[in-house]
């Protein structure tokens, strides 16, 4: 996928790459911008998140950071609202970090139907 042209563009595709991840799974901001067409572009992810609000409905709980880890600080309301989320999911965290496996890349999917993994 392409670098989508306008901000506007970007912001949607972000937002459908986040929609798309399933519940009970996780995925990093920076898998949600390669998903998106945007590879390295992982702070674009948060900025959208952050300024979607609360009437996009979008799922952020589910958007972590690398290897699982709450970007919120530890302790805060929003670290607090989003272990609450993930366990209500089925997710569990110890400390500051998600323990289940990640949703699948769709590169990884791909691998598995092709080879039978």
């Amino acid at each position: 996928m392409t670098d989508p042209a306008t901000p506007a563009q970007r912001a949607t595709a972000i937002r459908k790459a986040v929609r798309a991840i399933k519940r009970g799974t996780f995925a990093s901001y920076g898998e949600i911008a390669r998903r998106a067409g945007l590879p390295g572009r992982a702070r674009l992810v948060g900025q959208v998140l952050r300024e979607s609000g609360d009437e996009a409905r979008l799922p952020w709980h589910r958007v972590t950071g690398a290897g699982g880890r709450i970007a919120f600080p530890a302790g805060s309301k929003n670290a607090r609202e989003q272990l609450r989320r993930l366990a209500r999911e089925g997710l569990n965290a110890r400390g500051a970090r998600v323990r289940q496996k990640p949703a699948a890349s769709s590169a990884r999917t791909l691998d598995a139907l092709l080879w039978k993994m």
